[in-house]
């Protein structure tokens, strides 16, 4: 009989409830509004879906996350291995290539001012940077959180691992996560506050067409050019252009296709059920976490902002000929920050089609915030 007792005993002992502490509890309770926002809501189901379940094996199950040095056995946790490819760039990388692979990059080269609202966007970034760093935040702790303000989850997981701030990459990596796909619901109140309802309904002329030629050239060239003043952003940069290359090429049909589809959704999956992982409580809730997500939306905001008001002020330098509401698409967001350019536009006239228009920016925004993670890189010598 006490051979049974001690065996229920250690049974009951060995289930998660006599081991978890309030705050697992608390990060369970937010992984499943995740899951409903994603599920019931469609806020990016994609992102959402493997962060959120991630986010709820860990804080039920914490040695999921558990490195093999730690380990009695010497084998760490299904999804330390996972997170691995984040701190070494790979899966960042990987998601870039399958983004070019999947994006037209002909809005961009019609109409080459497009580079200037994406330029105008990461003002979120720099404005976050020096607001982290007035917060208490070191120079490389700042430049990593302030990737957040470009809206881009790959590139902000990839500054962080190459700034040594893994301790901070799972906050970071949630925020630019959740913000990505609050995209929606954040960007139309600022877009309505900036602009007036006569600049919203401004139709713009058609684009030209684009060659087969330029959107050939187009990845090469850009390779060169920047990789050559920023050999830093080559993992980045790199990987979006031989990913759009594969695309317009026209020749490698069966690569474009597995990096569009089948590579990028398996590593959608390996890296959003990592970076949910990396939120247990104990790493999560803490006061830098607060701080981090303050600054995320900051940061958003200012991009969103920044955008918007270059593009006012084009809109007045071309007598009227461009929508400012395409300037909000230059956040790193493709294609979602494209579409609210859109839906707003539409609210104001249901005639009105931005997209295309709002896609130059947006592809010009991945760019720039390599740009600028690759210029972060550079000042602090990495």
């Amino acid at each position: 009989m006490s051979y049974v007792t001690e065996t229920l005993s250690n049974l009951l002992h060995q289930t998660a409830f006599f081991n978890l502490t309030w705050g697992n509890y608390l990060m369970i309770a937010v992984a499943c509004v995740f899951l409903f926002l994603a599920i019931r809501k469609g806020f990016e189901p994609l992102l959402l879906v493997p962060i959120a379940f991630g986010m709820l094996l860990v804080n039920i199950y914490p040695d999921i996350m558990l490195r093999a040095e730690d380990a009695s056995n010497g084998v760490g946790g299904l999804l330390h291995y996972f997170y691995l490819l984040d701190e070494w760039s790979i899966l960042p990388s990987l998601i870039f290539m399958g983004v070019g692979a999947m994006t037209d990059f002909g809005p961009l080269i019609a109409n080459p001012k497009s580079f200037l609202l994406g330029a105008a966007a990461q003002l979120g970034i720099y404005g976050a940077y020096f607001l982290a760093i007035f917060l208490g935040f070191n120079g490389k702790a700042a430049a990593a959180i302030s990737i957040i303000g470009g809206a881009d989850g790959p590139t902000s997981i990839f500054l962080a691992g190459k700034l040594g701030q893994t301790t901070l990459m799972g906050p970071i990596a949630v925020a630019a996560y959740s913000y990505m796909s609050l995209v929606p619901i954040i960007q139309p109140p600022i877009m309505k506050l900036l602009t007036t309802e006569k600049e919203r309904k401004i139709k713009m002329e058609q684009l030209r067409p684009v060659t087969k030629l330029e959107k050939i050239l187009f990845p090469i060239i850009i390779t060169i050019v920047v990789c050559l003043i920023l050999p830093t952003t080559a993992p980045l940069v790199g990987m979006l252009m031989l990913g759009n290359l594969f695309r317009e090429s026209g020749v490698v049909k069966q690569l474009t296709e597995t990096a569009s589809n089948a590579l990028m959704y398996i590593v959608v999956i390996l890296l959003g059920t990592s970076v949910g992982a990396s939120t247990s409580a104990e790493a999560f809730l803490n006061l830098d976490t607060l701080k981090i997500v303050v600054l995320g939306l900051v940061a958003f905001a200012l991009g969103t902002a920044g955008g918007v008001l270059l593009g006012k002020l084009m809109c007045k330098l071309s007598g009227g000929k461009i929508n400012p509401l395409i300037g909000s698409a230059g956040v790193s967001a493709v294609p979602m920050a494209a579409r609210v350019s859109q839906k707003v536009g539409a609210e104001a006239d249901p005639t009105n089609f931005l997209l295309m228009h709002a896609m130059g920016p947006n592809v010009a925004g991945v760019i720039g915030t390599a740009v600028a993670a690759g210029t972060f890189m550079a000042i602090f010598g990495v």
